[in-house]
C-alpha cells in the first residue's frame, strides 16, 4: 500500500539484546528505577532520548509501585524485539505535522496479520501510548502504529529558534526538519507548544491522525516482510485502541471510519464529545474543566469530603490551604451568596451536581485542583481552540522557564535537551511553566486567569465564539452499526467523568441504532500513576488491569471469531493498606 498523504523522512532503528521494543531494555526494574541517565546532559544521544522518552511514558500513565501489582497481579514488560520506523505526517489543511511510529516486532504473526493503532493519552510525545496499547500488542505479535495527534513534547524554543528533530534531538531552523516550528512570532515570545500554538485545532482531526497512522503502519510493514506484502485492511485486522485523548482520538477514526478499515475499537476513559440525548449529561471537556476550575476548590470544602482533604494534606507542594480564599472570590463574583464557608461550599457543590458531577468524581477530582492541573488544561486548550499563536495566548498566559523568583528566563541547553524525553505535552513540567502576563495579587492569585478561561466558554465576544466553533469541531461522528466498540471507564474519574463521556457517548449509540460493550469500573480513577501516591493506592483500583482485558476480549472477538460479550462489569474493590491482589481486580 502507498503512502497518500504528505510524509516526511522516515527514520528506521532496530532494537534488539538490550534495547527493545517495549522498554528500551530497561525492564520492569528499570522502568521503576531514576530517570534513565545522559552521557552529556546538554547533547544527549537519540537513542538515550528514546530509553528515557519510553521510561517517561509508562511512569507517567502506570502505577509501578511495589504495593500496584504491576507485573504480578496484571501487566507485564517483556522483552520484544524489533523495528521502528517514525516519520512526520500531515493530514489535509494543516500547518503543522503529526509524528507517526510504527514498531515491528521480529515475532511478528505473519498468519494473523493485526496492527494495534493508538494515539497518545493527554498531550503526550509519540510514545505516550506504549504502556497500554503498545504493550499489549507488541506480547500479542502484532505491529503497533502510533500518533502524537498533533501535540506531543516537541517543543519549540523561540528565544534560540530551535526545536526537535526526527530523532528526539534539538536543532535549529533550517538544520534539520522538525516536528514543529510555530509561524508567526516576534522577539523571544517564550516556549511553543504544538497542542496549543499549531493555530490547526488539531482535536478536530485526531481521528484523521489515527487512521494515518493505521495507514503508515501498514506501510511500514510492506517494507519490513515485502515477501508477505502487501498489508491492507482486508487482509490485516486493525484494532483502535488508546486512553484518555487517545481513546477519544480511537472513536473519532471510528466516526470516519467509512471504508471498514478498523475491526475494532476498545477506548478507555475517552475524552469523547458527542451531542446530548435525553437523559445524558454530555458536556466537552473545556466546559466542565473551566467550571470545575473555579468551582472546586471551595466546594470541596464541603465536610463530605474531608476524608479525601487529609489525603492529599499528606502531599507536598498542594494548594489546599487557599480554597477558603476561591469561596471568597466566588462570593466577590456573585457566584455563591455570602455567608459562611461550609454555606459557600455546600452552594458550590449544589452548581456542579446540577451541572452533572458526581461525588466520587469531585473526589478524585480534589487532587486536579490541589496541583493546579485545571489551569493548565484550560489555557493549552483555550489557546489551541482559538487558533492562538505562541506570544498571543487567551487570558495573557504564557510558557516559560522560571528563576528562583518565579521570574520568566530563558531555558538552559540542558532543559532543553531534556523537553523531547521527559515533558508531558501539557506544562508545567521538565522546566517549563505556566505563567500569566499579569497574574492576580491576594489570597487567589489564579482567580483572574481563570475567569478569562470560563469567559471563552460564557462570553460573545469574538475568541469565545471562535471557541466554541472549534469545540463543535471535535464532536464524533457515528461509528458504522457492525463496528465492535468496547468502552472502559472508571466510575470515579475526576479529570474527565464518565457521565461527560462514556455514559454519554453510549446513550448517543443508543439513540441512533448502534451499542458497545461498556464497563464503568467501581473504585476507579483517571490516573493509574497517582496510586502510588500515599493515600491514593488504598483506595482506587489501576484502570490498566481493565484495558488489557477489554483488548483481549476485543482481540478474541476479531481475530478468533468468539462472541463481544462484556458481562457484567467487575466489582472492583481497594486493596486498602496492603498489596494488590487478583481478588481486588474481580477480574475472574
Amino acid at each position: 500500500m502507498s503512502i497518500t498523504f504528505p510524509l516526511g523522512t522516515i527514520r528506521e532503528t532496530t532494537h534488539h539484546g538490550g534495547d527493545d521494543l517495549v522498554s528500551a531494555g530497561l525492564g520492569l526494574a528499570g522502568l521503576r528505577a531514576a530517570p534513565a541517565p545522559f552521557a552529556d546532559t546538554a547533547a544527549p544521544i537519540p537513542a538515550e532520548l528514546r530509553r528515557r522518552a519510553i521510561q517517561t511514558a509508562w511512569t507517567g500513565i502506570a502505577d509501578l509501585g511495589p504495593l500496584g501489582g504491576y507485573g504480578a497481579v496484571y501487566g507485564a514488560v517483556p522483552k520484544v524485539d524489533g523495528r521502528e520506523y517514525q516519520a512526520f505526517a500531515r493530514v489535509a489543511g494543516s500547518t503543522q505535522p503529526h509524528r507517526v511510529l510504527a514498531q515491528i516486532p521480529d515475532s511478528f504473526d505473519a498468519d494473523a496479520r493485526c496492527l494495534i493503532v493508538t494515539a497518545s493519552s493527554g498531550s503526550r510525545g509519540i510514545y505516550g501510548a506504549i504502556a497500554v496499547a503498545g504493550v499489549w500488542g507488541l506480547a500479542h505479535r502484532c505491529a503497533v502504529a502510533y500518533t502524537d495527534k498533533g501535540a506531543g513534547s516537541g517543543y519549540f524554543d523561540t528565544a534560540t529558534d530551535s526545536g526537535v528533530a526526527l530523532d528526539g534531538t534539538r536543532a535549529e531552523c533550517g538544520a534539520a526538519e522538525l516536528e514543529f516550528v510555530p509561524t508567526d512570532w516576534s522577539g523571544d515570545a517564550g516556549i511553543a507548544i504544538k497542542h496549543a500554538h499549531s493555530t490547526d485545532n488539531p482535536e478536530a482531526h485526531w481521528g484523521e491522525h489515527l487512521l494515518q497512522a493505521a495507514q503508515f503502519g501498514l506501510a511500514m510493514l510492506d517494507r519490513a516482510f515485502p515477501q508477505a506484502a502487501p498489508f491492507t485492511p482486508q487482509n490485516t485486522r486493525i484494532i483502535a485502541a488508546g486512553l484518555s485523548n487517545g481513546g477519544a482520538a480511537a472513536l473519532q477514526a471510528a466516526g470516519l471510519d467509512a471504508a471498514g478499515w478498523l475491526a475494532g475499537v476498545v477506548a478507555v476513559e475517552p475524552n469523547v464529545h458527542v451531542a446530548n440525548v435525553d437523559g445524558s449529561h454530555a458536556r466537552p471537556l473545556y466546559d466542565y474543566a473551566s467550571e470545575a476550575a473555579l468551582l472546586t476548590p471551595c466546594a470541596l470544602l464541603d465536610a463530605r469530603f474531608d476524608t479525601v482533604r487529609g489525603v492529599l494534606a499528606r502531599l507536598p507542594g498542594n494548594a489546599i490551604a487557599g480554597w477558603a480564599a476561591r469561596c471568597a472570590s466566588l462570593v466577590d463574583a456573585g457566584i455563591v451568596p455570602a455567608g459562611s464557608t461550609p454555606a459557600q461550599a455546600a452552594e458550590a457543590l449544589a452548581r456542579l451536581r446540577a451541572g452533572g458531577w458526581e461525588d466520587g468524581a469531585l473526589a478524585t477530582a480534589a487532587s486536579t485542583a490541589a496541583y493546579d492541573i485545571w489551569r493548565a488544561f484550560g489555557a493549552t486548550y483555550a489557546s489551541a481552540y482559538t487558533r492562538s499563536r505562541v506570544g498571543a495566548m487567551p487570558g495573557g498566559f504564557r510558557f516559560t522557564a522560571l528563576d528562583a523568583d518565579f521570574r520568566p528566563r530563558q531555558a538552559t541547553t540542558t532543559e532543553r535537551a531534556a523537553w523531547w524525553s521527559d515533558a508531558s505535552g501539557i506544562p508545567p513540567g521538565a522546566g517549563v511553566f505556566l505563567g500569566e502576563a499579569a497574574p492576580g495579587h491576594g489570597a487567589d492569585p489564579n482567580w483572574p486567569g481563570l475567569m478569562a478561561l470560563r469567559g471563552l466558554w460564557t462570553g460573545d465576544g469574538d475568541p469565545a465564539i471562535r471557541l466554541r466553533e472549534s469545540v463543535q469541531a471535535t464532536q464524533a461522528r457515528l461509528p458504522r452499526k457492525e463496528l465492535p466498540i468496547f468502552l472502559v471507564h472508571g466510575a470515579e474519574d475526576g479529570l474527565i467523568p464518565p457521565t461527560f463521556s462514556s455514559d454519554a457517548y453510549l446513550a448517543w449509540l443508543r439513540a441512533h441504532g448502534r451499542d458497545a460493550a461498556y464497563w464503568r469500573v467501581p473504585h476507579a480513577q483517571h490516573f493509574d500513576s497517582f496510586l502510588a501516591w500515599p493515600g491514593f493506592g488504598e483506595r482506587y483500583v489501576p484502570m490498566l488491569a481493565y484495558a488489557y482485558v477489554a483488548l483481549d476480549r476485543m482481540f478474541a472477538h476479531v481475530v478468533r471469531g468468539t462472541p463481544l460479550d462484556a458481562g457484567a462489569t467487575p466489582q472492583a474493590r481497594p486493596r486498602g493498606a496492603g498489596a494488590l491482589e487478583a481478588r481486588h481486580l474481580a477480574l475472574t
